[in-house]
């Protein structure tokens, strides 16, 4: 049977290019039959990605088959991942988030999961010499990953080991990481075809805070204006978000990514005390400035205070 690899709901383009770049070692190098697949439509930073590299979207499922074999990659969260998930053969997780729980699988398994910016960068050091045997195509995919998820550098949780791994790329490859980091950036910014709740469900995970169930939602933008110029209606759609998708309450950060700050929207006194209990901030309208807030799962999951 062929091997599914697939990252998390909502796919961004970690979870796009990783499940690409590992049924490529899989197929070519392993000989083993595998398949990326994702478990959504991606966001326009990993549409731009396919289209740049001329790679073919991968097939979008809804669940997985029982005794189906499959490869997680980019998550170990069962909320992030098939309703089936426990029934399948999970054969391996490759991760560079906290361990959460919750899974189950037929027999031992691989797991790896490392302190790292990018699950991509963790697959390039799994496959060893074998990654030079990448086509370009495949290459650009794993680029384009760790300069996502470091926000080319600028994330904390940027490693010196990223950093040398997307260098080691873009020189294979002949490519300006700069001018190739602000072409993904204009496309990640880029949501005027998107509506409210799109945008919000876009990049966004469920977390549970003493009894409150939160959706966290980030934007990552070099146009936040755009966004923001949308609050009343975002605002407006967060209570409807929430209601649809069982959760107390949304929160949407707007991540600038030049200016490298967050700005949180604050439409009710619940969001006004996560903030000020979370942050340290000081909140004075419907809206409030995070400086140097860049990263959810560095920064805003594990300050979140209700």
């Amino acid at each position: 049977m062929t091997i599914q690899v697939f990252g998390h709901k909502s796919p961004d383009t970690d979870s796009t290019g990783s499940p690409i770049v590992w049924a490529w070692y899989l197929n070519e190098v392993k000989g083993e039959q595998a398949e990326p697949v994702l478990l959504g439509e991606p966001n326009t930073e990993a549409a731009f990605m396919l289209q740049r590299w001329d790679l073919p979207k991968p097939r979008i499922i809804e669940d997985v088959t029982e005794d189906a074999p499959v490869v997680i990659v980019d998550t170990n969260n069962p909320a992030e991942l098939p309703a089936g998930i426990n029934n399948a053969d999970i054969r391996a997780i490759i991760d560079h988030h906290k361990l959460v729980g919750g899974l189950e699988t037929k027999g031992p398994i691989d797991i790896t999961v490392r302190p790292l910016a990018c699950t991509a960068t963790i697959l390039m050091d799994l496959m060893g010499d074998e990654a030079a045997k990448m086509p370009d195509a495949v290459k650009g995919a794993a680029l384009t990953c760790i300069l996502s998820d470091t926000l080319e550098f600028r994330s904390p949780t940027t490693t010196a080991h990223d950093r040398a791994v997307a260098e080691k790329l873009a020189a294979d490859l002949n490519l300006d990481m700069s001018a190739y980091a602000a072409d993904m950036f204009a496309a990640k910014s880029d949501v005027s075809s998107f509506s409210d709740a799109e945008l919000i469900r876009m990049d966004s995970k469920e977390y549970e805070v003493d009894g409150t169930k939160f959706r966290v939602s980030v934007l990552e933008t070099t146009a936040p204006g755009v966004v923001l110029d949308r609050k009343d209606s975002l605002a407006a759609s967060m209570t409807e978000v929430a209601k649809e998708d069982s959760v107390d309450q949304v929160l949407l950060f707007v991540v600038d990514i030049l200016n490298e700050e967050a700005t949180l929207l604050v439409p009710n006194d619940l969001v006004k005390s996560v903030a000020e209990k979370s942050f340290g901030a000081a909140v004075a309208g419907d809206t409030v400035v995070l400086p140097g807030v860049m990263s959810r799962k560095k920064q805003i999951i594990p300050n979140l205070k209700v």
